[in-house]
């Protein structure tokens, strides 16, 4: 292994030089970026960048065409989404994934699939107070009580969460993702529908994450004013290439990023 592999393998999260075609279109081309324990880095660029396909390239939906994706030093490249998220990587979607037909509690639930250790002969018992099914139900409905208050969800604890507003929602599947316990946390566009208090409230949640949980987030985010409040790096992209990273006073300045948002005759004018 040579200085470079070693300095990459080294830190907490790294993709390197990720490559990925559909058919004569590279969605994703030769991206390659570094986030640090504890930290939040942002992904931003205009529709079609290829920012969700990144993140389908690191959770296991797609196998990129070459590089590497490189978790506390392990290349989890390829591996299957459940295997990824028993490594503590968990990730909310732009479109919501919840059961819309059962309540936020149970939906949370949901969310502690991988730390459930009883079996189906184990929790044939769950009526026993004291049966080992029973004290397991109790630990996790804890946790996810303890979720419930962080994201403030009490008043839709029992409430099926069709009929919750669309914000709400959202929340629910951040607070799903958290059920997990995830050290690397991956949120696709969390603010997308909702109104200025919601997404004000979700600047503060997500630093709560950060700064009391200790999760680290890569995040996906077109709201500007989100990624600027809570970014410690920003890295921008276009037609599935890299434009420019850095810090978020850097980036909302930078002129090839005006460029691929605004266009160049926007910016003319």
């Amino acid at each position: 292994m040579d200085a470079v592999e070693k300095q990459v393998e080294g830190d907490f999260f790294n993709v390197d030089s990720l490559t990925i075609s559909f058919g004569g279109l590279r969605a994703v081309d030769n991206v390659s970026f570094t986030v640090n324990r504890g930290s939040i880095f942002s992904i931003i660029g205009p529709n079609g960048a290829g920012k969700t396909t990144i993140f389908n390239c690191i959770n296991g939906l797609y196998t990129p065409n070459s590089g590497r994706v490189i978790y506390k030093g392990e290349d989890i490249t390829g591996l299957k989404p459940h295997k990824i998220a028993r490594k503590g990587i968990a990730r909310t979607f732009q479109n919501i994934e919840l059961f819309s037909r059962m309540t936020t509690m149970e939906n949370l639930m949901l969310g502690r699939h991988i730390h459930i250790n009883t079996g189906v002969l184990s929790g044939a018992t769950f009526f026993r107070r004291n049966s080992r099914a029973a004290k397991e139900e109790v630990k996790h409905r804890d946790r996810v009580e303890r979720i419930i208050d962080l994201l403030d969800l009490q008043f839709a604890r029992n409430q099926f969460v069709g009929g919750l507003p669309y914000g709400t929602q959202k929340l629910i599947e951040l607070g799903r993702a958290l059920a997990l316990e995830p050290e690397l946390l991956l949120l696709d566009e969390p603010s997308a529908g909702m109104n200025t208090e919601e997404k004000q409230d979700l600047i503060f949640w997500i630093k709560d994450i950060q700064d009391e949980l200790g999760i680290t987030i890569l995040l996906i985010e077109h709201d500007m004013r989100v990624v600027m409040d809570i970014s410690d790096r920003i890295l921008a992209i276009n037609f599935g290439k890299p434009i420019t990273e850095g810090a978020p006073e850097a980036i909302q300045n930078d002129p090839e990023v005006l460029k691929a948002y605004l266009g160049e005759e926007e910016i003319a004018q």
